[in-house]
């Protein structure tokens, strides 16, 4: 077990150091999410899912208009844009002590959320599925979340790939490193991408040797909340697997999990209280 490693969020001429582990709490602003709780259909629902969401401990609010889930289609950057652009306009006029993140791979999007002041832009593909998205962000006083998956959302847990994951992340993500520092994005965390094309047994040698991917990019993000992983090993639905996300959450921060994206965030905030108490 190893000391937290304090890290920083960079974006729209603010800076925040953090010498603990903080949480991005999810808001889905689709019917498709695989966790119902996680979805709003207005802005006043969001804005009052938001404030909770604060009250319990939350640091940074990841607001998606699109599910990818597994099994879920693609929606185009104009139905995304459509489904969160109220929200995106007011929230952060409400909150404005508070980090946002627009979960999306469209660069339209991301750009016109940048435009309402969100400070982070989360990415499941890294910039992989829009070319003009590394473009978008290049020298943009943003953090950038970069995550790791296989295929794409529809089809990426139908056929697992068969190899050592483990390097060929790490591989993944030192190529990324470069190309960020080419498109001058200074500021990137990296998520591993749990559930995203990898196999439970991929997935917990991950978790596993997660201390291999420190110093590689700004950060660490970890987002296990309620996945397949969990639900497959517990033989359970995504709706009991809070005690599970839990246990797996305290591991993860015991091997360096900086940022916890989660569902439940009041559960999470306890596990970082708890583990904060122990001061390893």
């Amino acid at each position: 077990m190893e000391s937290f490693v304090s890290f920083s969020l960079k974006g729209q001429g603010r800076e925040e150091n953090f010498a603990k582990p903080v949480l991005m709490a999810i808001l889905n602003v689709t019917n498709d999410s695989f966790f119902s709780d996680s979805r709003v259909n207005s802005t006043k629902e969001a804005l009052i899912k938001i404030e909770n969401f604060v009250k319990e401990g939350a640091t940074i609010i990841d607001i998606g208009g699109q599910s990818t889930r597994p099994g879920s289609a693609r929606v185009s950057a104009i139905e995304e844009w459509n489904r969160i652009e109220q929200i995106c306009k007011v929230a952060k006029n409400h909150f404005p002590d508070i980090w946002f993140s627009v979960d999306t791979y469209h660069s339209d999007v991301a750009r016109n959320c940048m435009d309402c002041g969100f400070e982070i832009v989360n990415d499941i593909s890294s910039g992989d599925d829009d070319d003009l998205m590394l473009d978008t962000l290049s020298d943009k006083d943003i953090t950038y979340v970069a995550m790791h998956k296989f295929g794409d959302p529809k089809t990426m847990n139908l056929n697992f790939k068969d190899e050592d994951v483990l390097e060929l992340i790490l591989n993944y993500f030192n190529k990324k490193s470069d190309d960020f520092k080419e498109k001058k994005i200074k500021h990137w965390i990296l998520d591993l991408g749990f559930g995203f094309g990898k196999s439970t047994v991929q997935n917990f040698e991950l978790i596993k040797n997660m201390n291999r991917f420190k110093g590689i990019g700004n950060g660490l993000l970890v987002g296990i909340s309620r996945k397949r992983m969990i639900c497959e090993t517990l033989n359970i639905k995504s709706d009991m697997a809070l005690n599970g996300t839990t246990a797996l959450q305290m591991f993860s921060l015991i091997n360096g999990a900086q940022i916890l994206r989660v569902h439940d965030v009041k559960e999470a905030q306890e596990c970082i209280k708890i583990y904060s108490a122990l001061k390893l």
